[in-house]
């Protein structure tokens, strides 16, 4: 496996012309995802992202956008998923494509933790990211004899180590597809997802402040969230402005569940009403899926035999 470079010649597929991310904007979408990883299969968080950095060129190369990799893994032996060729280190080399770039990140955790070359790693500090840098290249995950100092660099410049120290599981954001032109709270732009605009809840934010400022009513909060009245706003926390979707926009499919999340976290994440994930689902209302369930997000699953 080699890291993949958005200005490599060879590459087949042409550059898309359109708005790039920049590292910081890249670790602001990734962050929580690596550190979820991280507390689930113990893969710090610095390595994750400064590897989706590298690997992705931060979510700009070929091969993050068309087959949503961010790691360069290849094919290998025994992968059953799409795919995608490319030349890389020879010709028409296969990749491993994702419905999701969510998948990806949780696949490469899985590729580390069951191949037995990368084992003495996991014995390893979680805050030893130059320990880990340096395993991932004697292991063979990459041929470039500069990769662990290409991910060193990247940790440090950018203080990725700080979410090594993290030990809550952050909540689930949804991926803003842009900001909504109104209405605009004072101080932040109201974001887009799924069609239906949100905010992300700020420290002092209450329920009458951002029912005023956006003239709208206490209770339309509530229901628009599938909150109680009870229930106290979290800073982090997602909440819609809108009535959200019976089911996700195109290209969100599924949603592979990790351990601790529930089935309202992940409607938030989607912008879906809870009820209609539980109807696609035919799971009763309350009951929360397994660690690596599918959880559909836009059809009806079929009956169980």
């Amino acid at each position: 496996m080699t890291f993949l470079l958005a200005s490599l010649s060879t590459i087949a597929y042409a550059q898309p012309a359109e708005y790039k991310n920049s590292p910081e904007e890249y670790i602001e979408k990734y962050k929580s995802e690596a550190i979820r990883e991280m507390l689930m299969h113990g893969v710090p968080a610095s390595i994750t992202l400064s590897q989706g950095m590298l690997e992705s060129a931060n979510g700009n190369s070929p091969l993050a956008i068309y087959a949503n990799n961010h790691f360069g893994i290849k094919c290998h032996r025994g992968w059953e998923g799409l795919t995608f060729i490319q030349d890389d280190d020879s010709k028409d080399e296969c990749f491993r494509k994702y419905p999701h770039v969510l998948d990806s990140y949780s696949d490469h955790s899985e590729f580390l933790r069951k191949r037995g070359r990368y084992a003495a790693l996991f014995e390893l500090k979680q805050t030893d990211y130059k320990g880990w840098a340096r395993g991932l290249k004697k292991a063979g995950y990459a041929t470039n004899p500069r990769y662990p100092q290409l991910l060193i660099t990247l940790i440090e410049r950018h203080k990725l180590y700080e979410y090594d120290k993290v030990r809550e599981m952050p909540s689930l954001l949804p991926e803003p597809e842009e900001s909504a032109s109104k209405p605009i709270m004072k101080g932040r732009k109201v974001l887009l997802h799924n069609r239906v605009k949100y905010i992300v809840v700020k420290d002092g934010d209450t329920y009458f402040e951002i029912a005023n400022n956006l003239d709208m009513m206490l209770w339309q909060l509530y229901k628009y969230n599938d909150l109680k009245k009870n229930e106290k706003l979290r800073v982090g926390q997602v909440l819609y402005l809108q009535p959200k979707r019976g089911r996700a926009k195109r290209g969100y499919e599924y949603h592979v569940a990790k351990r601790g999340e529930t089935m309202y976290a992940i409607s938030q994440k989607y912008a879906i009403k809870t009820k209609s994930l539980y109807r696609m689902n035919r799971m009763v209302e309350g009951a929360q899926p397994d660690p690596g369930q599918r959880i559909s997000l836009r059809k009806v699953v079929s009956a169980r035999k």
